[in-house]
């Protein structure tokens, strides 16, 4: 599968090794980028994105300028890859699950209790199945030029704390706009509502849903802890990060522009997750120095929880394709040296 994925693009993401043997001959012109993204300054995908505004700057002598749009100012994750298809922003950085409405495949990084660690998981996005997730990309107006991460997400509401599966029944809680965290917690017995996470604080606030589910470091840096009482650390998911460019754009950058903006973004890469690592378990403290309840699921309800999940991992394995599905677990198994 990985190779027929490589093949079906080849030549649309060069190699490194190929990027960085290009003369230097070549001209870097001026370029302006916008770049959006979701959560606010501060947050470590933000961090990421100001870490590779300055690489470009450096690497190309201050000719490419790279303009941050945070805090989803130019829309929701939705409506921002949209808009790169369409060439009016230039680049974004969101979960890579989302992109499984413009490619299935992508719906695997998104199948709940799939990696241990961050570090699993950069092994596994930066190896060949990520790599041939990325070389699916063109065909739909969009390049990849790497995975970041946001971390493991963790559930927030303000009825109850969460000790066991029961407790889950009947909460209304958002979830991003993709399939599988939508049926993910229906089958947990809560109401999925799906919602752009720029209008989460305000659904939270009114009451239109009772919680909702992101990693530590989205619940300090968006204030959730002012409009929710309890978090539970349930480590369902683990979400990756793409950091997307449109297409439009990159066809009109030349040989050495692409090697630039590749290069950061691998460099900015290495940098955003060790900073994503260090904020989480800062995060959670920071978190219940608030006043806000943080409680942990036991080794037997959490056990409860992948047992409720796994018809949706069999149902989503045929939809996404069990060859890409088989692929990922398959990679897995050999990381772990199973």
């Amino acid at each position: 599968m990985l190779y027929t994925l490589r093949k079906l693009a080849f030549g649309a993401i060069m190699p490194l090794a190929v990027l960085a043997a290009l003369p230097a001959s070549a001209e870097i012109r001026e370029h302006q980028i916008k770049f959006a993204a979701a959560n606010n300054k501060g947050h470590p995908q933000v961090t990421g994105m100001e870490k590779f505004a300055e690489l470009i700057k450096e690497k190309s002598s201050g000719k490419i300028e790279v303009k941050l749009f945070p805090g989803g100012v130019l829309g929701g994750d939705v409506q921002t890859v949209s808009a790169l298809q369409g060439g009016v922003i230039e680049m974004t950085v969101l979960n890579a699950g989302i992109l499984a409405s413009n490619v299935k495949q992508f719906g695997a990084v998104d199948l709940p209790f799939l990696f241990n660690s961050g570090e699993e998981a950069d092994k596994v996005m930066d190896g060949s199945f990520g790599t041939g997730l990325m070389e699916l990309l063109p065909d739909t107006g969009l390049i990849g030029l790497g995975y970041w991460e946001l971390g493991f997400r963790n559930v927030t509401n303000n009825r109850h704390q969460i000790t066991k599966l029961e407790d889950i029944n009947g909460l209304k809680i958002r979830t991003i706009q993709s399939p599988i965290p939508i049926e993910l917690f229906n089958s947990l017995g809560a109401n999925a509502v799906p919602l752009p996470y720029t209008e989460l604080y305000t659904a939270l606030e009114t009451g239109t849903v009772d919680g909702q589910e992101n990693p530590a470091a989205n619940i300090l840096n968006a204030k959730f802890y002012e409009v929710q009482k309890y978090m539970t650390v349930t480590r369902h998911q683990y979400n990756p990060q793409i950091v997307l460019i449109s297409k439009k754009t990159w066809d009109g950058l030349n040989d050495e522009e692409k090697a630039v903006f590749q290069s950061a973004a691998t460099e900015a890469r290495d940098y955003q997750r060790k900073i994503s690592r260090e904020l989480d378990a800062k995060a959670l403290e920071d978190i219940k120095a608030t006043g806000m309840e943080v409680g942990e699921l036991s080794a037997e309800e959490t056990q409860r929880l992948r047992d409720a999940v796994k018809p949706l991992i069999d149902k989503f394995s045929a939809e996404i394709g069990q060859e890409t599905v088989s692929a990922l677990f398959n990679e897995l198994e050999t990381i772990r040296g199973k």
